[in-house]
């Protein structure tokens, strides 16, 4: 498992919560009531986006310099910080069949379709993490 080093931009404007960004993760946004919490949700949605990427055979891209991403004008009014990511090394991908419920399978492929998920294997891959992620705690 390799380890990489994300910018990350947190911001409050007023009457909200705390929003985080990602400047090399477009799309990839967290939030939270408090600063602290903002940050401990942000690397939570950065691992679950890399690890999306990683399941679909995704490049990452190469983590931003901070000076860079502070020279940016989307840091303009943001505070920056450092997220990491831990990178597993994918295994490979096995086909297997399964069956179930029609209006189920609809309703994953129309989460897949609304951006849950790259794909519904993604989706599905995701789902059992964490359910397995749950019973180990």
């Amino acid at each position: 498992m390799i380890q990489l080093t994300y910018p990350a931009l947190v911001r409050k404007d007023k009457g909200s919560d705390f929003g985080v960004e990602f400047p090399d993760f477009p799309g990839c946004v967290s939030g939270g009531t408090t600063y602290d919490d903002a940050t401990r949700q942000a690397a939570l949605a950065l691992q679950f986006h890399v690890d999306g990427m990683i399941e679909d055979g995704e490049e990452l891209p190469e983590p931003s310099t901070m000076d860079h991403v502070i020279e940016s004008a989307e840091a303009r009014g943001a505070i920056p910080f450092f997220v990491v990511a831990k990178i597993k090394q994918k295994s490979r991908a096995v086909r297997f069949t399964a069956t179930m419920d029609k209006a189920l399978l609809q309703a994953i492929d129309e989460a897949v379709d609304a951006g849950a998920a790259p794909s519904r294997s993604g989706f599905l891959a995701e789902a059992a993490r964490r359910q397995l992620r749950k019973k180990a705690s």
